[in-house]
């Protein structure tokens, strides 16, 4: 088994570094801003200092971290992980960040004779600690052959769909759906909840039927309980969004629901909510309607 260097530990990459772990996989990681927790020390992650390090103990070096800047820091800047790779070694970028930058960075670790794939995840808290994300991968055939192992202990449902740029492009996608249907989910429980209606009960009718979604599940769960310690961060969510809309703007598109659910999460971030789980988006549509779940 090839040696992992895991950078981005935190909500998503603890688990998924666990199960790397777990499998047997020699697991290394930096104590660059903080130690790492400890009960991956006890599975025996191995820690070393700076993220060169990192990739000159390991073989493949794997990404979690927030965006774009803190990945081309983690990559490029002083101490990253360009300057310990060595030919041969494979980068693997799992954070959400913007398809045209993941092009840029690619091409500079492939300049160092390294392969690179971006792999962006989905499934959230959840699927990481359940070993079942869906994971959107873009690169060569040859680097995702490499891989392919490693992700089946992370996940599911992995593809490889297209070059470099496209694992990305791929997520912004998911997110535009999860959002609209996080949203869609929160207005049909906020309307049933001010027309009377058990919002519990009707979300409990409509997971039998076509409306049955994850989403309905798994968040409008949340919605209803009042459970929004996340998960996903509204803010991680305004910040892909805004990389749809970004998007959008080069290519001359319209998503004009897209721009309206980031308008929710603008308002439940500006009343605080930034760091609650995006399923608080219901809290907007509850202002708005002067009523919330359960009332």
């Amino acid at each position: 088994m090839e040696t992992i260097g895991f950078i981005g530990l935190g909500i998503m990459g603890a688990p998924m570094a666990g199960h790397l772990l777990d499998a047997g996989y020699p697991v290394v990681a930096s104590d660059h801003r903080s130690r790492p927790p400890q009960w991956l020390v006890d599975k025996g992650l191995k820690i070393v200092s700076g993220h060169d390090a990192v990739a000159r103990a390991a073989e493949i070096v794997i990404t979690m971290v927030p965006d774009t800047p803190q990945v081309r820091e983690v990559l490029f800047g002083e101490g990253g992980v360009a300057a310990g790779l060595a030919r041969g070694k494979l980068v693997i970028d799992m954070s959400s960040m913007s398809p045209i930058e993941t092009k840029e960075f690619a091409r500079q670790i492939n300049a160092l004779g390294c392969d690179y794939l971006d792999a962006p995840v989905s499934g959230g808290e959840v699927g990481a600690k359940a070993a079942s994300l869906t994971i959107m991968v873009g690169g060569s055939e040859a680097a995702f052959t490499r891989a392919k192992p490693v992700f089946e202990k992370m996940g599911k449902n992995i593809t490889l769909v297209g070059d470099n740029g496209v694992g990305q492009t791929t997520k912004v996608a998911n997110q535009i759906v999860v959002a609209l249907t996080i949203e869609a989910v929160a207005e049909a429980l906020v309307f049933a909840s001010k027309a009377g209606a058990d919002p519990a009960k009707v979300r409990q009718a409509l997971m039998g039927g076509l409306a049955a979604s994850r989403i309905l599940e798994v968040h409008g769960e949340r919605m209803v309980k009042r459970t929004f310690a996340p998960g996903f961060r509204i803010e991680l969510h305004q910040k892909d969004l805004n990389l749809a809309l970004e998007g959008a703007r080069a290519l001359g598109v319209s998503l004009p629901n897209t721009s309206t659910t980031q308008q929710l999460f603008n308002s439940c971030a500006a009343n605080g909510g930034a760091k609650e789980d995006h399923s608080a988006l219901v809290r907007a549509l509850e202002r708005m309607a002067g009523h919330q779940l359960g009332e």
